[in-house]
C-alpha cells in the first residue's frame, strides 16, 4: 500500500486538470461560437462593483418626504409656496415678514390634513417598491448583478416623483433570463396598483363640478373601471379634476402611467426587454415605427409634454442591445405571456396624461 506522503507526492506530480484556468489547446472539446463568444465577454467583464445602500436608502426616504407633501397639499405642492389660493403671488418669506391671517389659516388647513398625504405616500411608494423589487429579486436570482433601486424624489410635481430605477449589468444576462427580468417589475407593480385603484375607484363622486389647477386623462383600463363600478356623474371621455381626486385614485393613475410609460417597446426599457426577447433583431423595427408614430401623435395632438421622454429615449439610444445568450430559448408561456404583455401600454398609458385647466 502507497504511504500518505507518497499519495500526495504522486498527486503533485499528476495534477487533475478539471479548472478551467489549464489552457485547453491540446483538448479535443470544440466549443459553438456563441458559447466560444460568450466565454470571451465574461472573462472581458470587470467584477461586479459593490453595491451602494446609503443612496438609495437617502433617497428612498427623500421621496416618502415628497410624495407626503405633494399628497398633503393635495397635488398642488408650488401653491402653498408662490400663488396661495388668492390670484396675487405669495412668497413664503413674505408669509414669515407679515401677519398674514389668511395664509396662515391656510397653511394650518395643509398641515392638518397630514392624513392625505400619509394615504397617497403609501400607496404610491408601495407601487414603485413593488415594480422595482420586481427588477430586483428576480436579477438576484439570476446572479445578474443589480443596484438596489434609486427612486427619484420630485416635491415641486403634482405626482411627487419622477419613478425609480435601478442599475443592472444586462451583458450578464440571457435571452430568458432578461425576459423574467425585465416582465417582473410591471406584473409585480400592477399587482399593487390594481387594487389601489380598485378601492380609489370606490371612492369617487363626480356629480359635483371638478376644480383645480389641472385634470387627468385616463387610460382604457381606468375608463372601464370606472364604468363598470358605475361612478356616480361619469361620462365617457371625461377629465378628472383636481378637486375630485382621493389618494388612492391619484396613485393607481400614477401607477398605471409608471408601468404604462416602462412597457412601452423601445430602448431598454421593460418593454423594450420584452420585445427583444421575443422578436430578436426585429424588435428594432418595431422601436422605430412606434418613435414615428409617437412624434406624429406629439406634433397632432400638441401633447409637448412627452417631448423630453421622446429625447431621453433617443439618448438611451431606441435600439435593444443583444443579450450574453440570443439563442435560450424562453418557452410557449414566455411567449405567451409576452405576446399579451404587450396591451400593457395600450391599456395603462393616458394619452394626455396632466393637463393645465
Amino acid at each position: 500500500m502507497e504511504s500518505r506522503a507518497d499519495e500526495q507526492h504522486a498527486s503533485h506530480e499528476a495534477p487533475v486538470r478539471n479548472d478551467l484556468r489549464y489552457p485547453l489547446e491540446e483538448d479535443s472539446i470544440e466549443l459553438s461560437p456563441q458559447v466560444e463568444q460568450y466565454q470571451r465577454a465574461r472573462r472581458n467583464m470587470a467584477p461586479p462593483a459593490r453595491r451602494r445602500v446609503w443612496l438609495p436608502i437617502f433617497l428612498f426616504l427623500a421621496t416618502c418626504l415628497s410624495t407626503f407633501w405633494v399628497g398633503m397639499t393635495h397635488w398642488s405642492p408650488t401653491d402653498i409656496l408662490v400663488w396661495g389660493s388668492g390670484s396675487a403671488p405669495r412668497m413664503y418669506d413674505h408669509y414669515l415678514s407679515s401677519p398674514d391671517i389668511e395664509l396662515r389659516r391656510e397653511l394650518l388647513q395643509y398641515a392638518a390634513d397630514w392624513r392625505t398625504g400619509f394615504l397617497y405616500m403609501a400607496a404610491m411608494l408601495g407601487i414603485l417598491f413593488a415594480h422595482e423589487m420586481g427588477h430586483f429579486l428576480m436579477a438576484v436570482r439570476y446572479r445578474v448583478p443589480a443596484s438596489l433601486p434609486y427612486f427619484i424624489p420630485v416635491p415641486i410635481s403634482p405626482i411627487g416623483t419622477f419613478g425609480a430605477v435601478i442599475g443592472m449589468d444586462g451583458l450578464r444576462a440571457d435571452r430568458k433570463q432578461m425576459f423574467d427580468i425585465g416582465l417582473a417589475g410591471p406584473l409585480a407593480g400592477l399587482v399593487v396598483a390594481i387594487p389601489v385603484l380598485w378601492y380609489g375607484v370606490q371612492q369617487m363622486d363626480l356629480t359635483t363640478p371638478g376644480t383645480g389647477g389641472f385634470e387627468l386623462d385616463l387610460p382604457i383600463a381606468m375608463k372601464w373601471m370606472m364604468q363598470w363600478m358605475q361612478v356616480p356623474g361619469y361620462q365617457q371621455g371625461m377629465y378628472i379634476n383636481q378637486s375630485q381626486l382621493n389618494p388612492f385614485f391619484m396613485a393607481g393613475w400614477v401607477g398605471l402611467l409608471v408601468t404604462g410609460l416602462n412597457m412601452i417597446p423601445v430602448s431598454q426599457l421593460d418593454g423594450g426587454h420584452v420585445t427583444y426577447t421575443l422578436f430578436g433583431k426585429k424588435a428594432h423595427w418595431i422601436a422605430r415605427v412606434f418613435l414615428v408614430v409617437a412624434i406624429i401623435f406629439i406634433v397632432w395632438a400638441k401633447a409637448y409634454n412627452w417631448s423630453v421622454m421622446l429625447i431621453l429615449i433617443f439618448l438611451m439610444r431606441p435600439e435593444h442591445p443583444p443579450t450574453s445568450d440570443d439563442s435560450v430559448p424562453i418557452g410557449w408561456f414566455r411567449y405567451g405571456l409576452g405576446v399579451l404583455s404587450l396591451s400593457i401600454p395600450i391599456l395603462c398609458f393616458p394619452p394626455m396624461a396632466i393637463q393645465m385647466a
